[in-house]
């Protein structure tokens, strides 16, 4: 009965994944703010080893107060989705800087940061597709309007882009989120607002630029201008999918609605192989 036990374990444990995503937490120099950032890195088990594989990157960017363990909170399965879809997830500390180069602040450069120095580190010290046909970029509320800012202005560096919860225009809330720290006030100074706001920057789209995902729960502060970046992609003829189910700006709004992010990150890295 003892061998016939220790048999039966032993086909058990054979018939388990031998590795599974490896979660890292990094230190990335950025030299434009003379400091080390950092960075949570979720990699699938095929893209580490002498057999790596090549694999795609999506960058997940926190909201305001978050940090590099966000996302991976929000979502604990992310190393199994890793693994699963075989794709590598990059969660860098934006502090609360909206993802700019600050105007006022010259120690905040996280716009250089995640689209040049993070980038370049990652394509160098992980088994990536280093294209633009595999990278994606998404967040959530502040994160969300980061990941739109930085891939309409980096396009050939990301060829996908997402948004879930996010401020899509900074404007209607000129005394939230400590902005007026990177920007100045906006009743002095509203040119510098109008210019760091995704909203302004769809001009510089043209259809079939990016591959564009935007959700927003229902019970969200933010669904009136998701609605409004929504309706003006759509006045651009700018193709992209847009969600709003029930919820609100919360981890469980998130947690449901990045697995749809992801999948349509995934159809678009299969597309483009």
């Amino acid at each position: 009965m003892k061998i016939k036990g220790i048999l039966g374990i032993g086909l058990l444990l054979l018939s388990l994944p031998l590795c599974a995503a490896k979660v890292d937490t990094v230190m990335v120099k950025s030299p434009s703010m003379n400091k080390e950032v950092q960075v949570v890195v979720v990699t699938p088990d095929k893209a580490v080893g002498q057999q790596a594989v090549a694999c795609p990157v999506i960058y997940l960017l926190h909201g305001y107060g978050g940090h590099a363990k966000t996302w991976i909170n929000v979502k604990p399965e992310l190393p199994q989705i890793a693994d699963e879809k075989g794709i590598i997830f990059v969660c860098p500390d934006g502090k609360n800087s909206w993802y700019w180069d600050s105007p006022e602040n010259p120690a905040y450069r996280y716009e250089t940061f995640v689209n040049k120095e993070l980038v370049n580190y990652i394509d160098r010290c992980y088994k990536t597709i280093a294209d633009r046909k595999g990278r994606a970029i998404t967040g959530l509320s502040m994160g969300g309007h980061g990941a739109m800012w930085s891939a309409i202005r980096h396009k050939d560096v990301f060829g996908a882009a997402g948004t879930t919860s996010g401020g899509m225009d900074i404007r209607p809330f000129p005394k939230s989120w400590e902005m007026s720290k990177q920007l100045g006030e906006q009743a002095t100074n509203p040119k510098m607002w109008d210019e760091h706001t995704v909203m302004t920057q769809i001009d510089k789209l043209q259809k079939g630029d990016l591959a564009i995902i935007v959700d927003c729960g229902e019970a969200d502060f933010f669904l009136d201008v998701n609605k409004k970046l929504h309706a003006l992609l759509l006045e651009k003829g700018i193709d992209h999918d847009f969600i709003t189910r029930p919820g609100a700006h919360n981890r469980d709004y998130w947690n449901n609605s990045i697995d749809y992010q992801i999948l349509f990150f995934s159809k678009y890295f299969a597309k483009n192989k």
